[in-house]
């Protein structure tokens, strides 16, 4: 008997609904029918609260293939939280432009080093889009970190295209306008993302 076979007997034994097995294991109803159509397992600590909960051992709820299977999406669930995290943190981190000097501006003939907040003497749309380009990734790592376990269909596919796109359009903005550091500055935090989505492919 396969694992979703003994999890739905052991529900059905116990005269518990999906939901109710949900609530009891802190897990959402869809994920128990995707347990129980075989159509995923649960994470090594879902795991543990089936067996503990069922008074039965890890042993009898998997088959030695099974236990390969469960290990191996366990791994992946791991990267993809690692990487939100990374990818996350580079975003948010793009608050110190607001802070530290990574932006050249011109007095007096001298180029000075200055922050965002203290950069005057350029256009006010380019200053718009500087502010606009930086306040988006922020924002978008601020969200990458608070959804980083939704399992929509839209956010699991695109939230690293779409932190890679508003980092790329971030560098092309500030090479092209002549700000090379926060352009540099970004540009590495693009290759980091690059090379992870490279060797967790």
């Amino acid at each position: 008997m396969e694992f979703n076979e003994k999890l739905q007997e052991l529900r059905k034994n116990k005269g518990l609904t999906q939901e109710e097995l949900a609530e009891v294991l802190f897990v959402s109803r869809t994920a128990i029918s995707k347990w129980e159509s075989g159509r995923g397992y649960p994470s090594i600590d879902s795991l543990k609260a089936i067996a503990k909960y069922f008074s039965v051992t890890i042993d009898e709820l998997l088959s030695s293939g099974e236990v390969l299977n469960i290990a191996e999406e366990d791994n992946k669930q791991k990267e993809k939280h690692l990487k939100s995290l990374v990818f996350g943190l580079l975003d948010i981190s793009a608050l110190m432009f607001f802070f530290l000097p990574f932006f050249g501006q011109k007095a007096n003939g001298i180029v000075q080093e200055v922050s965002l907040l203290s950069l005057n003497g350029i256009s006010s749309y380019l200053r718009i889009a500087y502010y606009a380009v930086v306040i988006a990734i922020i924002v978008y790592g601020i969200l990458t970190l608070t959804f980083q376990n939704s399992q929509k269909l839209f956010w699991v596919q695109n939230r690293e295209k779409i932190s890679l796109i508003l980092n790329a359009v971030a560098v092309f903005l500030f090479i092209i306008s002549s700000q090379p550091y926060a352009g540099t500055f970004l540009f590495i935090f693009l290759i980091i993302k690059a090379l992870m989505l490279v060797k967790w492919q």
